[in-house]
């Protein structure tokens, strides 16, 4: 797939920007939520103190990554977009694209979300989240990360 070309006009890099930050307003609040429930249901069993109160965080981001990596494969394997796309009117193509494809691309980005929660790992998933952004700038003119590549796709304007 590296000399195909996308099935419209590529989305620029702030509409992707938007369209994570977008989700990620809605992923945050999932994820405080989880993490209240994990931390009170830890302290309740005393498992808290004993892993010196890290283990409500470190589940909550793997379980709220996990939920996120999913509904990225879910809703790309359907609709072809997720909420964030389909309010930017991007949305990703082909179309036809195998599941176990959208799983990989599901699984490079977002998927290390999950692995936020551990500490000095949570470092290097922020320098990569910034380094697939730094990368998609700079792929010019198609605007592809990793993900992308790695899956066969792209990100395209909506027009529908």
């Amino acid at each position: 797939m590296a000399g195909a070309r996308p099935g419209g006009t590529p989305a620029e890099w702030w509409e992707r920007l938007a369209t994570r930050l977008i989700e990620g307003l809605v992923f945050g609040v999932f994820y405080y939520i989880l993490f209240i429930v994990l931390w009170a249901a830890f302290r309740t069993v005393g498992v808290s103190e004993a892993t010196a109160g890290r283990l409500p965080g470190v589940a909550a981001w793997f379980l709220a990554g996990l939920g996120y990596t999913a509904y990225e494969w879910v809703a790309l394997s359907g609709a072809g977009r997720t909420f964030g796309k389909a309010i930017m009117k991007i949305r990703v193509t082909p179309r036809d694209l195998p599941r176990a494809a959208l799983l990989k691309r599901a699984l490079v980005y977002p998927g290390p979300v999950m692995l936020m929660g551990i500490p000095l790992v949570n470092l290097l998933g922020g320098i990569y989240v910034f380094a697939v952004g730094m990368i998609i700038l700079i792929d010019k003119p198609l605007q592809r990360g990793p993900h992308d590549r790695l899956a066969g796709t792209f990100v395209v304007k909506d027009l529908r």
